[in-house]
């Protein structure tokens, strides 16, 4: 593509005499590490890495320009005021515009955004619409999974996503909106038609995230700026905020007696471990339980509905969606019951323990650790509600990051022991899984919580092979259980 038509709509602030705007580009980088002759680098700055300091390595590698914020005193910088923005409109124009001829559904909120992806795209491929969803665990496309390093990608990598679903005629993306990703202008020029509001709590606030709640807050809001129709839980304390904000139609949904999509009538399944509930009298039932992913459902409903998609499409498709790492029974036979869940937070962990509660199990064990270089209190708030809910705690690691494990563990110790609760430490997680599957008992549900999806551990930089299925698995057959 001519550099001219890449960047159409591009602020240039300084004057370039020799930009030759009929030069083909090949590509678009913002990783030195990848780019081709006749490309562009875009110099793209993160919490820990500026990208200016490789438009050197970048030239080497064969970039004819380089687009940057600051006066690196090259004859071939063009200087914008943003570079993520710039990214975000050279992409949609070197993609061709792509989300113009797609129906785009993006899901923003604390927890619930993989799970009412996963709703929304079974429904909508039941009834013939081919769909694809981009998020947490990855980008759907023709049955495999193609790995994102983001829930959010980088809008290169989103853009060009989307150019490959529209030329395999896909109608429908569903896409997961995390708030950095919004704050980093990775959905910019991307036509959203519907958005959707599940909740917000205090997380993702720290040096690497969020400063603070109000900016976390905000980054959510961007996605309801420039949407078509917005569809908002209604119970969500900040939902007032986000309805002000809102500048398009708006579509409630929850609980509550005034919103426009209400749900009643909540009840556990204790046959298939799910969920009831009714929308205006028609019954609904999920196979994942909790009272937390009923909004999902609902949420995936609501939507749905205003697609004019059929209802018994849409009862038949929730009751079979199991989503990887979210509520995920992996194994269950007449004594005990293993499921992995991706609660990492302390309201994320409290409503997965509490919808557990509610199926009655002679004993709820809780395995997790926490995440390093992320807010400390997140630790003693999890260990305290641990404590609380769960009749046995087995405190391990997780993605220990550039902290000490034994560090962690002693946070979280000191949330549990401001309760009663029992508890036991084993650092290896590997081993605290194979702990609870020699030692449970008749009536057991053991919650293998915080990965959820992952197929890791990361531990000072270094992504180490960690899949608990395959760890569930093999200690099962150890013990000669399966």
């Amino acid at each position: 593509m001519k550099l001219r038509k890449i960047l159409d709509k591009v602020e240039i602030k300084n004057k370039i005499q020799d930009l030759n705007l009929d030069l083909e580009i090949e590509s678009i980088f913002y990783d030195s590490r990848l780019v081709k002759a006749n490309s562009l680098f875009v110099c793209l700055v993160g919490k820990n890495l500026d990208g200016h300091i490789f438009a050197q390595n970048a030239i080497q590698n064969g970039a004819v320009y380089i687009i940057t914020e600051k006066d690196l005193n090259l004859e071939n910088q063009i200087i914008v005021n943003n570079t993520r923005e710039v990214l975000a409109q050279i992409s949609d124009n070197f993609f061709e515009h792509p989300s113009r001829n797609l129906n785009i559904i993006a899901i923003t909120g604390t927890k619930g955004k993989t799970t009412t992806a996963s709703f929304i795209c079974d429904i909508l491929n039941s009834s013939g619409q081919k769909t694809a969803k981009i998020g947490t665990l990855g980008a759907t496309f023709d049955n495999k999974i193609i790995e994102t390093k983001n829930t959010t990608p980088e809008s290169f990598e989103i853009q060009k996503l989307l150019r490959k679903y529209v030329d395999f005629n896909y109608k429908n993306v569903i896409i997961e909106a995390s708030s950095l990703g919004l704050k980093n202008h990775r959905l910019d020029n991307i036509l959203i038609n519907y958005a959707v509001f599940t909740n917000i709590s205090n997380d993702h606030i720290g040096t690497n995230e969020h400063e603070n709640f109000e900016d976390y807050l905000n980054s959510k809001i961007i996605l309801f700026k420039n949407c078509k129709k917005a569809f908002i839980n209604i119970d969500d304390k900040f939902c007032d905020k986000i309805l002000k904000e809102c500048k398009c139609e708006k579509i409630t949904f929850g609980f509550d007696k005034k919103a426009d999509v209400k749900f009643k009538h909540f009840s556990v399944n204790k046959e298939n471990f799910g969920s009831n509930f009714k929308i205006q009298d028609q019954k609904f039932s999920i196979s994942i339980p909790g009272k937390h992913n009923v909004y999902n459902a609902v949420a995936a409903i609501a939507v749905c509905q205003n697609m004019k998609i059929n209802t018994n499409i849409i009862k038949n498709a929730l009751e079979s969606c199991q989503v990887c790492g979210r509520s995920e029974i992996i194994f269950k036979n007449s004594d005990f019951m293993i499921i992995i869940d991706y609660a990492h937070n302390a309201s994320g962990m409290k409503n997965i323990l509490n919808f557990l509660r509610a199926y009655k199990p002679k004993r709820l064990v809780n395995l997790f650790g926490a995440g390093g270089n992320r807010a400390r209190s997140r630790r003693f708030e999890m260990g305290k509600i641990s404590g609380e809910l769960a009749d046995l705690t087995v405190i391990t690691s997780d993605n220990s990051r550039f902290e000490s494990t034994l560090d962690i563990i002693f946070d979280i110790k000191t949330g549990i022991l401001e309760t009663q609760g029992k508890f036991i430490v084993i650092p290896d997680r590997k081993e605290a899984i194979r702990y609870c599957i020699k030692n449970a008992k008749r009536g057991d549900v053991i919650l293998l919580a915080g990965k959820g999806h992952e197929l890791y551990q990361e531990i000072n930089g270094i992504f180490y092979h960690f899949d608990e299925r395959e760890i569930v698995n093999s200690a099962l057959r150890e013990f000669n259980i399966i």
